[in-house]
């Protein structure tokens, strides 16, 4: 199977402890057509860990990306079949988380040093699947942050054949910064991001890294493929479901009000727990649905006082509706 480039038009981003299954089918109610990534899952896992905690998804998430973490070619393309054959649309390789324990495994943003080992991989992980092997990466690292090194790395790397770069618009700093920082202190460079697609109008360019607003993301969509949200998808998820119907307008559904986001939920949360799942592993991903709304506070203390208790159920989320909502006081059981 593979996807389309239209989908690269607008996408949610990997985001570690965040974009679990719960939180895709949660973003999936609100924006029906993004393409949606897996968090970053080191290819050595898929190999020797439990591949079903891992891997699997709902088939309601779709069109849902695996990210994958690692550097050894072999590895990768046995972690790309296997993430294929699970059913995923596209396999992305990381190329630009820039934590201390990435970079001690030698993968993540440090790769962008060595394109030509890049390239090794991203060569055997094509030759292992059917579906399409993207990249995620930055405009440089450390020193190296010249639009010529993000150009030589990306050319490398698409004499495979690949043709998709997710460029995050921000060189990494490998040390002295966290990756929380690496998200922030960097400057953006989206003008490199751009330059690099109108250089190379044959690939696929998708620009990621602070881009917070309608009129920002539609800025984007004049010089590049797509852009991918991270963050303020997650704080604030209808940014995320405004830019898909803006990214489609055709036949695009009205948006939903936050209780029938929250009604759509009841058949998954009520899955999850006959399968011994606690609420609050769904409950802590919608946290950010009245985000700019009255009531945003009231939704949020609710689920957050009660949605850990090992009692919770569907009706904590009920109750922080009509919390949000002015119905009725906060609750103190569920």
């Amino acid at each position: 199977m593979s996807i389309p480039r239209d989908p690269r038009r607008l996408s949610a981003a990997p985001m570690m402890d965040w974009s679990d299954r719960h939180c895709r089918h949660f973003f999936r109610l609100l924006a029906p057509r993004a393409l949606l990534y897996t968090e970053m899952i080191v290819a050595d896992a898929v190999l020797r860990g439990d591949r079903g905690r891992l891997l699997d998804f709902d088939a309601s998430e779709q069109p849902v990306a695996l990210q994958l973490g690692g550097a050894d070619p072999a590895t990768l393309a046995m972690a790309a079949r296997i993430g294929a054959e699970w059913g995923y649309t596209e396999i992305n390789l990381n190329v630009g988380c820039p934590s201390e324990r990435v970079q001690s495994a030698t993968f993540g943003a440090c790769l962008m040093a060595r394109p030509a080992l890049v390239a090794e991989c991203i060569g055997a992980m094509r030759a292992a699947v059917a579906v399409p092997v993207t990249v995620k990466c930055r405009t440089g690292i450390d020193d190296q942050e010249a639009y010529e090194f993000l150009l030589d790395f990306v050319d490398t790397v698409a004499a495979t054949g690949c043709d998709t770069f997710i460029v995050h618009a921000r060189k990494a700093i490998l040390a002295g910064l966290s990756p929380k920082q690496n998200r922030e202190v960097p400057p953006l460079e989206y003008p490199k991001v751009w330059r690099l697609k109108a250089e190379r109008p044959a690939l696929a360019v998708v620009i990621n890294g602070g881009i917070r607003s309608i009129d920002a993301a539609r800025e984007q969509w004049q010089h590049v493929d797509g852009v991918m949200i991270g963050r303020e998808a997650y704080h604030n998820p209808y940014y995320l479901a405004a830019l898909d119907r803006l990214a489609w307008p055709e036949g695009a559904a009205p948006l939903p009000e936050p209780a029938e986001v929250i009604a759509a939920l009841e058949p998954y949360v009520a899955g999850r727990l006959a399968r011994g799942e606690r609420l609050h592993a769904v409950a802590r991903h919608v946290l950010g649905l009245y985000a700019h709304r009255p009531g945003a506070r009231a939704f949020r203390r609710v689920i957050s006082e009660l949605g850990p208790r090992q009692e919770a159920d569907f009706r904590v989320l009920e109750a922080a509706v009509r919390a949000a909502e002015g119905s009725a006081p906060l609750a103190r059981s569920a």
